[in-house]
Formats: C-alpha cells, sequence, structure tokens
C-alpha cells in the first residue's frame, strides 16, 4: 500500500470516529483555526466490546481418538510380552446411548483388533437386535485391551493399570445404559466379588448411567437354558433406553 493509499484508509478511519478529516470544499479551507472559534473536539472514546471466553467443545470421536492415541503400543502391563498381537480398543457410535463392557479380547479379537467378533460376538449382535438396534448403534469395549495368555482372567494388577482407559471411554460417550458383561466385568465396574448370578435382575448407578449386569455370550454359548434371563435382562434396558425406567 502507498502513501496515497494509507493516507486515504487513515482518514476512512478517523471519519468513522467522528473526527474531522480534510475536505477540498472552500468552507472548509475558510473555518477558523484558533481555539475560541472552533474549539477541539472532545476526544473520540473507542470502546472496546468484551469478548466472551469461547469454550472449546470436543466431540465424543476426537475425546475417544485421543484415549487411544494415550494407550499407543501400550507397555504399562505384562500383557504386552505375553503374546499379544493388537491392542482392542472398543468399536461402535461414539454418540451410543448403550454400551456393553465384556471382560477382554480374545483370539480372534486379537487377531483382529475388534471386540467381541468370534462366537461370542455373533451371540451379542444377536442380543442386541433381539432389542430392535444394530451393532453399528452401540459402543463396545473391554476392560482390559489385551488378551491375557490362554484366555485366562485378568489378574488384579492388569485391571489396574488398564481400566483408567474404559471410564475415559465410558465418560466420552455418555451413554445412558451400561450392560456389563458376565462375572468379570460386572466386578470390576461395580467393585464386588458378588456372582453374576447374584448381581443381574437390578440396575445400579454408575458414572451418569444405569448399569445392568447380565450373562456373558460365551456362557450362553455353553449355557442356553440361561437365554431368558438374559432376554429379561435386556428388557429392562430397551425400557431404561426409551426413558420408561426398569
Amino acid at each position: 500500500m502507498d502513501t496515497r493509499d494509507q493516507l486515504a484508509e487513515h482518514l476512512k478511519f478517523f471519519s468513522e470516529l467522528g473526527v474531522p478529516g480534510v475536505s477540498r470544499d472552500p468552507v472548509w479551507a475558510d473555518r477558523p483555526v484558533n481555539a475560541s472559534a472552533d474549539p477541539e473536539p472532545e476526544p473520540a472514546t473507542i470502546e472496546h466490546p468484551q469478548i466472551a471466553p469461547v469454550s472449546l467443545v470436543r466431540s465424543a470421536a476426537e475425546v475417544l481418538a485421543n484415549v487411544r492415541a494415550d494407550i499407543g503400543d501400550c507397555t504399562r502391563c505384562k500383557l504386552h510380552k505375553a503374546g499379544r498381537h493388537t491392542i482392542v480398543f472398543g468399536v461402535g457410535n461414539p454418540e451410543a446411548d448403550l454400551m456393553f463392557v465384556g471382560e477382554a479380547p480374545g483370539r480372534d479379537e486379537d487377531l483382529q483388533g475388534i471386540p467381541f467378533v468370534g462366537r461370542a460376538g455373533q451371540k451379542l449382535t444377536q442380543i442386541i437386535e433381539a432389542i430392535g438396534l444394530t451393532r453399528d448403534q452401540v459402543y463396545i469395549a473391554n476392560v482390559i485391551k489385551c488378551r491375557p495368555p490362554e484366555n485366562r482372567n485378568p489378574e488384579p494388577d492388569e485391571v489396574e493399570t488398564c481400566e483408567p482407559f474404559l471410564f475415559r471411554q465410558i465418560d466420552a460417550i455418555a451413554p445412558k445404559v451400561i450392560v456389563a458383561l458376565g462375572t468379570f466385568a460386572a466386578r470390576s465396574l461395580l467393585k464386588t466379588m458378588d456372582p453374576i448370578s447374584r448381581l443381574r435382575g437390578r440396575v445400579y448407578e454408575y458414572r451418569g448411567a444405569k448399569l445392568i449386569p447380565t450373562f456373558h455370550p460365551a456362557f450362553l454359548l455353553r449355557n442356553p437354558s440361561c437365554r431368558r434371563e438374559v432376554w429379561e435382562d435386556m428388557k429392562k434396558v430397551r425400557a431404561l433406553l426409551k426413558g420408561e425406567g426398569a
């Protein structure tokens, strides 16, 4: 911008403030210049608008991506050198009203990096569809993100190391209902040693959600006679999702 353009911009700015500028009109050139004939105008007061603080709200998907990035190629517990192939983080809708929490990945999950993809996963899909939903409408995760060797139960130090990531997943998704699948998941979330047979059939308050324990899908494959109990639990889930209570 050359000098002439800069001068024009300055004059335009002062004009907007109400400060007299220059004019080619002869009347302006012949105006009195002494203080008594033409007192100086009051200095212009520029009011700066108040700027409200901006709150940056991240989506659930962004928060989950950050949690996964924080896990990284995890070496926090001994499972990372116990034959693990893949970290199984979680899958589904980040805005889901319904979240399923299982125990730990199995062989198929460890190979594919997706929770509940084996026979138990197929049974879980049937359970989800029985209440009128699909897998991509819910969120599925495990207490433990790495497969324990020979599918043994996770040990206390492994749970203590890994469960904070699950808590962050739950808080990011903020589901209305959480279904704890099986004894281990229910015990881990509710911090109890009661068996699933005693825990199921009731609704618990948990991190802003309603938590319903039920039998693990793998247990149903071995004990099909328990399907009725699972269906009763899932009817409670469906009612809670509709805001009908349970």
